[in-house]
């Protein structure tokens, strides 16, 4: 395990005696920070779990609806277990109805980062979301941090199968059920997280099938399962052409990392080319990124309440 260790650097240069008195301020070096970016589906989230295990780090989450409270399986949170004792910010904090923007974002995730940074932590922001991390880095993110852009990309058609099959997952591990029960006729499905994917396309379902024989209510829960399969992939394909459009035309470095293998095999042989093409291979990224000379957490000691104050941030964002 390597330590992300910060160094003091010294403020002042002192000459020798007899010599003119110059001082200098030196340059602070930035403190760092893992960016693990991809489409949904790819793995990120299982990326981000191997590498703070492996690295002293806690996670941010930069999935616009895994932020809000509820719907678990409807938008895929990471599951205590799978978290396996990493500490995650920004998950599950915000009311299911409250209307969180890229701004409230960046504001929470300055927070989030002080904070880990004051623990000597390395912070890793992980989430599908690109817009909210494009927004957090043109924010006079990069004046501030290092950051290490890492991307889990798979071939665009074995992902759109393997998103298809976890849909179906999702419905046996009671997806229906737990989108029903926060089921309003009168819902604004532009706001909140009624704007998730697995949501609307229940809403015709959810609103008939009382009134249905059983084969036409089978044929509109079909109806809904594959509209929330189709819209799904197109999600991935346009997280993909955003993460190209920032490659490309705005010249991010990131550092591709292919899981194509991982997806076109099963079980024990799709653990050990997770392993040796994605695992293994961003762990050599992110030590060679922390080699390189790191800061103190600036101000640590004033840092010790910001845990605190973040749910209060999300209360207030929440009403």
């Amino acid at each position: 395990m390597m330590p992300v260790c910060k160094q003091l650097q010294p403020a002042v240069h002192i000459p020798p005696c007899g010599l003119k008195l110059n001082t200098f301020t030196q340059r602070r070096p930035k403190d760092k920070v893992v960016i693990v970016m991809g489409a949904t589906g790819t793995g990120k989230s299982r990326l981000s779990i191997d590498l703070a295990t492996l690295f002293p780090a806690e996670i941010i989450n930069s999935d616009k609806m895994q932020i809000y409270e509820g719907l678990d399986i409807a938008t895929n949170k990471i599951t205590e277990e799978e978290q396996r004792g990493v500490p995650h910010h920004l998950l599950g904090v915000v009311k299911p109805n409250a209307d969180f923007t890229a701004q409230d974002f960046c504001d929470m995730t300055s927070l989030a980062m002080e904070d880990i940074l004051s623990h000597r932590k390395l912070p890793i922001i992980v989430g599908g979301s690109n817009s909210f991390i494009e927004h957090l880095v043109d924010d006079n993110y990069r004046s501030r941090y290092d950051c290490c852009f890492i991307w889990v990309d798979v071939f665009m058609p074995i992902l759109h199968s393997y998103v298809s099959k976890r849909v179906d997952q999702m419905v046996r591990n009671g997806l229906i059920e737990e989108v029903r029960q926060m089921f309003d006729p009168n819902a604004d499905y532009s706001k909140g997280i009624r704007r998730a994917i697995g949501v609307p396309e229940f809403d015709n379902y959810f609103r008939n099938e009382t009134h249905l024989d059983s084969k036409t209510k089978s044929k509109l829960l079909e109806e809904a399962i594959n509209e929330i399969k189709k819209n799904t992939c197109k999600l991935a394909s346009r997280q993909l052409d955003n993460i190209n459009r920032l490659r490309y035309i705005k010249d991010w470095k990131l550092h591709r990392l292919d899981a194509t293998e991982v997806y076109q095999k099963r079980g024990k042989e799709a653990d050990q080319a997770w392993n040796k093409l994605v695992s293994r291979r961003s762990a050599a990224i992110v030590g060679q990124f922390l080699r390189t000379e790191t800061p103190l957490a600036s101000s640590a000691t004033h840092l010790s309440s910001l845990r605190d104050r973040l749910p209060a941030m999300a209360a207030a964002i929440s009403h």
